[in-house]
């Protein structure tokens, strides 16, 4: 197939890559937020049922450090959480975001009440619910496609990378075809699919990061988020970071690799983010990334500066 380039940007608003608030707005009419929850989920990759230890860069609240204390109540959570965001965007909607650990790693009658009792709150117009690949079985399916006729549904997987040799570097404890036979179960009821990246892994070079973005655009996901690698203090990956494994991402080196990935994403595919958060107290590096807001600025800029944007490049679904 031959690929078309374009000499004018697409734009989505005033961006060039497809925003998640650009999404929203267009989908329910304004600002959506979502509101980070944490049910009280483990993890099979910690209490020894798939592996022990979890993943190295996994915060010891299940990368959920920024949701409610799962000390409250689900509702107690959601209310504190949106309050404290309706700071910011008083008129607008929420997604309840089940987003520490594991959120269907639980029996599908436990799911069902947690995932109805948020839904049943003003304003909710859907969940989005992050997992792993390997818990979804057969039942949990079932009721995430019950679920996605009713509700704006998303399920968020972790996939990090597709080398097998950082996988298990990172105690990842599932591979590259578990992450895809789960998406071909989610896509079997349309259910809307989110693979989360990360960049700035362990021993991976600049080609290797990409090479997991080029899979994910290949594959039938609606929706992507990349991280940047954040090395917290009291994870694993901290003794691999003491060991000379890892060497943190320059920021000019990170704006590069986002660029360079959206150039080759489809145009409808969903950015739900390009950049990470980490709690300041935690943070042992890259502290640059702390300047949150001056690393998005700088997406905005090279892609302007490149006359680039998303789906430039892009060939369309690789045939087998």
């Amino acid at each position: 197939m031959t690929t078309v380039i374009q000499e004018s940007p697409q734009l989505w608003g005033d961006k060039r890559f497809h925003t998640w608030n650009y999404e929203m707005r267009e989908a329910f009419g304004g600002k959506v937020f979502k509101v980070m929850l944490d049910a009280g989920f483990t993890c099979p990759n910690r209490d020894g049922n798939i592996a022990t230890g979890g993943c190295t860069f996994c915060s010891a609240r299940g990368s959920g450090d920024f949701a409610g204390s799962r000390r409250d109540d689900l509702v107690t959570q959601f209310n504190k959480i949106r309050d404290l965001q309706h700071q910011k965007w008083p008129e607008a909607q929420y997604i309840g975001y089940f987003q520490a650990y594991t959120n269907t790693y639980a029996p599908v009658e436990q799911l069902r009440e947690y995932y109805e009792v948020i839904l049943q709150q003003p304003g909710v117009v859907g969940l989005s619910i992050a997992t792993r690949p390997d818990c979804l079985p057969d039942d949990v399916i079932e009721y995430l496609a019950e679920l996605n006729e009713r509700t704006y549904l998303w399920v968020e997987m972790g996939l990090q990378t597709v080398h097998e040799s950082t996988s298990q570097l990172i105690n990842r404890a599932h591979d590259t075809q578990c992450y895809l036979d789960a998406v071909a179960k989610l896509r079997k009821h349309n259910i809307r699919t989110c693979a989360h990246i990360i960049y700035g892994l362990p021993g991976e070079t600049h080609e290797m990061m990409l090479d997991t973005g080029r899979a994910v655009a290949q594959m039938d996901v609606q929706g992507i988020k990349i991280h940047l690698l954040h090395l917290m203090r009291k994870t694993p990956m901290v003794k691999q970071y003491e060991a000379g494994l890892l060497e943190f991402l320059e920021k000019d080196e990170y704006v590069k690799l986002i660029v360079d990935t959206l150039e080759f994403l489809p145009p409808e595919m969903i950015v739900h983010r390009l950049t990470g958060d980490a709690p300041r107290d935690l943070l042992i590096g890259p502290m640059w990334s702390l300047k949150k807001w001056e690393v998005l600025n700088s997406f905005d800029k090279l892609l302007k500066d490149r006359n680039t944007w998303q789906g430039k490049y892009w060939k369309g679904k690789a045939t087998k």
